[in-house]
Formats: C-alpha cells, sequence, structure tokens
C-alpha cells in the first residue's frame, strides 16, 4: 500500500533508539523524510548514517526535550531547513517509577516534565505549521494509562493524560484539517525494556512470565509493529480517523485473561 508519504516532512521526537526509531526507519522507507531529535547523539548519528547509507533520508538533531526552549528550536530548525511540516509524532517517555511511597512531589512534577509536558510543547510550537499543511499528530501512550501498574505514578498519569489530550486536541483542531490520534502499546522489546528485565534476579525468568500472558501469539510486540500503525495513522490512508486510541498489543489489554 502506498501510503503517500513521499517528501513529507515529518517530526519524531525519541527517535535515535526503540520506538521512535523505528517510526524514523518505517516513514523513510516510505519515501517521507523523519527529522528525528533525540538527547542521545552517538545512537542519533548512527541512525542517520545507517539511513543515509540505504539510500533514504533521515536527519537527526540533539537535544533535551524536557527543556520546552528545545521544542521550539527544533521546530523552527525544521521549518528553516525543509520549509513544511506534515505530521508530528511525540513518542519520548520512560517509566521511571516515581510512586506514592517511593517519589515525592517534586519527583512527581519532573515525572511529568519527562513524559507529558514536551508532547503538548511540540504540538504547540508544531501547530501553525501542521495547520499550513494541514498535517497530523501520532501520539505515543501505554496500555498502563487504561491499566495502571503500581508504583509508577508519574508515567501513568502522564501517558493516561496523554490519551485525554488525543481527544482533546482531536477536537480543537477539526476546523483546521489536522487529525490527532494515540498508539497504545503494552509489552514491546526496546532498549528500555530489556533493562527493566534485566534488573531481575531471574531475568529470563520474568520476561518468560510476562510473554505467556500475552493473548495473540504468545511473543513480544516488535517496535515495528508500532511504527507500523503510527506511519499509517499520519498518512492519507488515515485520512478520516481522527481521536482514538489504537491498542497495538496483541490483544493484551482488553481480552480475558483465561485466555492466557
Amino acid at each position: 500500500m502506498d501510503l503517500r508519504l513521499k517528501e513529507k516532512v515529518i517530526l519524531v521526537t525519541g527517535g535515535a533508539k526503540g520506538i521512535g526509531a523505528a517510526i524514523v526507519r518505517a516513514a523513510a522507507a516510505e519515501g517521507a523524510v523523519p527529522v528525528f531529535l533525540d538527547r542521545d547523539a552517538e545512537a542519533g548519528q548512527q541512525l542517520q548514517i545507517a539511513l543515509q547509507s540505504s539510500g533514504v533520508k533521515g536527519e537527526f538533531v540533539a537535544g533535551e526535550i524536557t527543556a520546552p526552549q528545545t521544542c521550539g528550536k527544533t521546530v523552527e530548525y525544521v521549518l528553516q531547513k525543509f520549509g513544511r511540516l506534515d505530521a508530528l509524532v511525540n513518542n519520548v517517555g520512560a517509566n521511571d517509577n516515581v510512586g506514592l511511597e517511593r517519589g515525592t512531589p517534586e519527583k512527581f512534577v519532573a515525572s511529568l516534565e519527562l513524559n507529558l509536558v514536551h508532547y503538548y510543547a511540540m504540538a504547540h510550537y508544531a501547530l501553525a505549521a501542521l495547520k499550513e499543511s494541514r498535517g497530523a499528530i501520532v501520539n505515543i501512550s501505554s496500555k498502563t494509562a487504561v491499566t495502571g501498574q503500581g508504583g509508577t505514578s508519574g508515567y501513568v498519569a502522564a501517558k493516561a493524560a496523554i490519551l485525554g489530550l488525543t481527544r482533546e486536541w482531536a477536537a480543537e483542531l477539526l476546523p483546521a484539517g489536522i487529525r490527532v490520534n494515540a498508539v497504545v502499546p503494552a509489552e514491546v522489546m526496546t532498549p528500555l525494556y530489556q533493562q527493566w528485565v534485566s534488573g531481575f534476579p531471574n531475568s529470563e525468568e520474568k520476561l518468560a512470565r510476562i510473554v505467556s500472558k500475552i493473548p495473540l501469539g504468545k511473543r513480544m510486540t516488535k517496535p515495528e509493529e508500532i511504527a507500523d500503525m503510527a506511519v499509517f495513522l499520519i498518512s492519507e490512508r488515515a485520512s478520516h480517523i481522527t481521536g482514538q486510541h489504537v491498542f497495538v498489543d496483541a490483544g493484551y489489554t482488553h481480552l480475558d485473561r483465561a485466555l492466557t
């Protein structure tokens, strides 16, 4: 299926590794021009080189996204270099385990800055350009937004807020023709997930228990499977889809646990 993304400029946050990198590669494979922002300069530069070596386009921007000025400067850079912006994919986030007992109000606020505030900042600064292109926004959330997890108030609050903002922005931006949707992953094997699993004494046993509870296929979701949905949602092929929370999770969130 041709997603009609050739030469479209797509801004992806947290695009150097994991789900973000998969989205960058998927967009580039469709002929788009992904511009990806990440604090990890080494990983970002490596991905940019890999894209160029494969004969596709992609541009890395190094920066700390929790600083609002970074968001504004990144959008400004994209517009100065490419003259347009067709889609924004908000992706940065990390489960930082700021819970009620293990956290503090100050840590909770810091967690929101890490996982939520820049979603608003990026959309705010990108809005004028997206209005001009009648573009799209895709927000990456998490199944914890609807299930909870325990011990991670900051992350869950942020991911739930992202779902709320997706609906709010979809409503607010109807007159501008800007579509806004969220992709909701569950168990995806990314570098951060691998790091989390490795922290358990019996990490292989822990991972096996998790996988046994994934309904479809009894396997982890691949980053590329999240990326395929994100890229579809920013494309013209999804031209009448907005305000949706799309779960790409093998049925993990909603299917009966008796199935596993």
